[in-house]
């Protein structure tokens, strides 16, 4: 990941959902966001998938908190349920992909 440019092309395969549609999915970007993590650019990440950067620091924590086994009954808020994270993802693909906001949440 660190020594392949996902910038360039040819490299790596480009998104199904993008090819059918035009629209940009939720994870587009996210390769190239992870490139960017790769070499310490956090702004640069979050330009290409800003809803991964966010992801990321609450998936090492819950990655900790099992791998710790501090996984008690009810550790996580009732609101971080699937559907709230459902909700979450539907509502950045349709942000991104809106016109006046494309200059800012696109890939």
């Amino acid at each position: 990941m660190r020594l392949a440019d996902p910038t360039q092309p040819g490299g790596f395969p480009s998104c199904p959902f993008r090819a059918l549609t035009g629209f940009d999915c939720p994870g587009c970007g996210s390769l190239r966001a992870l490139h960017q993590l790769t070499h310490a650019h956090v702004a640069a990440a979050a330009d290409y998938n800003l809803l991964l950067v966010a992801v990321l620091p609450c998936v090492a924590v819950v990655w900790l908190r099992v791998v710790t086994g501090r996984t008690g009954r009810r550790w996580l808020p009732p609101w971080m349920g699937p559907r709230a994270m459902l909700v979450i993802v539907v509502l950045w693909t349709v942000m991104r992909n809106l016109p006046v906001l494309g200059g800012v949440l696109a890939a």
